[in-house]
């Protein structure tokens, strides 16, 4: 598949989360600086999973060595880092996982997503649906819909083939090949439409199309009249976690309308993403 390269918004992101904030800044915001600090360091660090040189990080959050090794040692002995003597790297240590394996129990994917959802509704004006795979379809878990006539029609606990859907093809952009090519050989290509795509080259160029914008288009291949423009969100190991699309009639959503509505479907997928704590893949497989 191809590769995605970082965003300038998940860059700036990123150096919100890892540079150390002004003593003035912190003085407003009621922020204690030596926690500020130490969870900068935590922040750098789950950056670089090889670890970083005591220099090294100390540079990526802006604190010189000598701060930077005091906050260090008080973390490691609360096992939140380690010290790798092997390779001399300061890195993420078990309490740190065993604190973000918390929160993975704890999320809700739905609920998580929702108030993006609805934001989403309201740039586009047309229902935004989110689904997830399962058993060779996709299922819509939410759907937040608009109030306009000519809505679209599965709702929550509905299904829709891989094939004809711009969830499915989103998701499926993002397997790796053995996968994607076991996927594509075995799946049952039904004419839904007169636009279904019906054979298996015809759809992996579809594919294709649809990563070089990152944005997938189910384009009246699975109703009449209806298209959806979708994208994906991951998790926190970059692998597709569920798709979010923006779907409404033809006569709305039109051929000019539909990169815009690609950038804005991609930019809440990226944000529910980052709210989840994922990241989408640097490199593609």
């Amino acid at each position: 598949m191809l590769a995605h390269d970082a965003t300038e918004q998940e860059l700036e992101a990123r150096r919100r989360e890892t540079r150390v904030p002004s003593k003035e800044s912190l003085r407003a915001s009621g922020q204690v600086q030596s926690l500020s600090r130490a969870l900068k360091l935590l922040n750098a660090l789950s950056y670089h999973p090889q670890g970083l040189s005591l220099s090294e990080i100390a540079t990526e959050v802006g604190l010189p060595n000598s701060t930077a090794h005091r906050l260090l040692t008080t973390l490691q002995n609360e096992r939140y880092v380690r010290f790798d003597n092997e390779h001399s790297a300061w890195m993420i240590g078990v309490q740190a996982f065993r604190v973000g394996a918390a929160f993975v129990r704890s999320r809700d994917l739905v609920s998580i997503a929702r108030p993006y959802m609805r934001r989403l509704m309201n740039q586009s004006g047309e229902t935004v649906n989110l689904g997830i795979l399962d058993r060779g379809e996709v299922v819509y878990l939410a759907q937040v819909e608009t109030q306009k006539m000519m809505r679209a029609i599965a709702g929550p606990g509905g299904r829709a083939p891989l094939h004809c859907s711009g969830i499915g093809k989103a998701l499926l952009s993002c397997c790796g090949e053995d996968d994607f090519r076991q996927i594509t050989e075995q799946m049952p290509y039904h004419r839904e439409t007169p636009k279904t795509l019906v054979s298996r080259d015809s759809f992996i160029e579809d594919i294709r199309r649809g990563q070089e914008h990152r944005y997938f288009l189910d384009d009246e291949e699975n109703v009449i009249g209806l298209r959806c423009v979708a994208a994906v969100i991951f998790d926190e190991h970059s692998q597709p976690m569920a798709g979010l699309s923006i779907s409404g009639p033809t006569a709305r959503i039109t051929n000019s309308r539909i990169p815009s509505l690609g950038r804005s479907v991609i930019a809440i997928a990226d944000e529910i993403t980052f709210e989840l704590g994922g990241h989408r893949p640097q490199l593609g497989v």
